[in-house]
């Protein structure tokens, strides 16, 4: 085997290894700035963001639930639907 080849055997090798270095980082949730810094994004990282994220999600369906229910409420539901609303804000202040 010639050098030329090694070094290309060589290079190859490295690169292979700096792609499935970065999957595996990737898919444990880390990743890399510009500086070449490494941080984890993973999930369940910051308990508070992950409760907020859950509050905005149940809000989500309330205001999918009135969008779709269209101009046809009565009082009552619509009543039932500021109730949820208002618990919502409530659970969120807690």
């Amino acid at each position: 085997m010639s050098w030329p080849i090694a070094i290309v055997f060589i290079v190859l090798i490295v690169a292979v290894g700096k792609v499935l270095a970065a999957k595996y980082r990737a898919q444990a949730g880390i990743i890399e700035d510009k500086q070449g810094n490494q941080h984890w994004v993973g999930k369940g990282g910051d308990p508070e963001a992950q409760r907020e994220i859950e509050n905005l999600r149940e809000r989500i369906k309330v205001l999918e639930r009135i969008a779709t229910e269209g101009n046809s409420l009565d009082a009552r539901e619509t009543k039932r639907i500021a109730a949820e609303i208002e618990a919502l804000r409530d659970k969120q202040a807690d």
